[in-house]
């Protein structure tokens, strides 16, 4: 792959992340599962933070229905890692969070890639369901707009 890595300035919301003893792999470096949690973690956090989404009574809860993960430095234990999210598409019902992971203080992401959330009911967790408001204006903040 010949892509161009993304840089801290792409993206508009940080969480900063210490990498565990246990995130290695048999080849000294952070196994790729881990980046998966880190990208949960770091819109997780987002939603909870911003009061977009309460994990108890909201009446929408995000399913991921796409991911997709980009590897392009290694990072090991004792790393601590940046995740980076910005807001790639804003739908009626869904949205894609681009993600980047940063080693230490590197401008440059050692990886990238997206989680796509669509909307549903909490009870049947089935049928697509309009954005809230409080979710559409938090990830507003976030919309990085297309190269």
């Amino acid at each position: 792959m010949n892509k161009t890595r993304p840089t801290r300035a792409e993206y508009r919301y940080f969480l900063e992340i210490p990498t565990r003893w246990m995130d290695n792999d048999v080849y000294r470096h952070v196994n790729n599962v881990t980046y998966y949690s880190w990208f949960d973690t770091v819109v997780a956090r987002f939603l909870l933070g911003s009061g977009a989404i309460n994990l108890t009574d909201s009446p929408v809860v995000g399913v991921v229905v796409e991911t997709l993960c980009r590897y392009h430095a290694p990072i090991a234990f004792p790393d601590t890692v940046t995740a980076g999210l910005r807001i790639e598409r804003l739908g009626t019902t869904s949205i894609r969070y681009g993600i980047a992971i940063f080693r230490e203080e590197e401008h440059a992401a050692s990886a990238e890639g997206h989680f796509v959330h669509v909307y549903v009911d909490r009870a049947t967790q089935t049928r697509p369901q309009p954005l809230p408001e409080r979710l559409r204006d938090a990830a507003a903040a976030l919309v990085v707009p297309a190269a």
